[in-house]
């Protein structure tokens, strides 16, 4: 029985569900990257980065190559950075109406009876 693409979605989503994984394609979305840099730019230990790039490549997100010794990982396809694209600008909509939100909060603070401004006392 075929899974529904529903699923396979979540599927895709859940894989990009983790800070370090998402971090690792933001640094390729930049070009092809050897494991020892992107070790340096995630700042984690090498067991765990590698463990988030299996993940990643069993999911055909990103795809290892070997240069002499070193290992070098990139984007699979085109499509990662549009996606990655997407959720920044999501995401700087989302924090632009929370910013306007806590400036109006902010402004009513300043001008409600009896209250000071943030930080003062009442």
């Amino acid at each position: 029985m075929p899974v529904p693409l529903y699923q396979a979605k979540a599927e895709l989503f859940k894989t990009l569900g983790h800070p370090v994984r998402v971090r690792v394609l933001e640094l390729l979305r930049e070009g092809p990257m050897p494991v020892r840099d992107l070790l340096a730019e995630t700042g984690i230990e090498a067991s765990s980065l590698s463990q988030q790039l299996g993940v990643l490549r069993r999911a055909g997100i990103v795809v290892a190559s070997r240069e002499g010794t070193t290992v070098v990982y990139e984007l699979a396809g085109v499509d990662v950075p549009e996606l990655m694209g997407a959720a920044r600008r999501i995401l700087t909509g989302l924090l632009a109406g929370q910013g306007r939100l806590l400036a109006e909060l902010e402004a009513e603070l300043e001008t409600a009876p009896g209250t000071a401004g943030p930080g003062g006392s009442v």
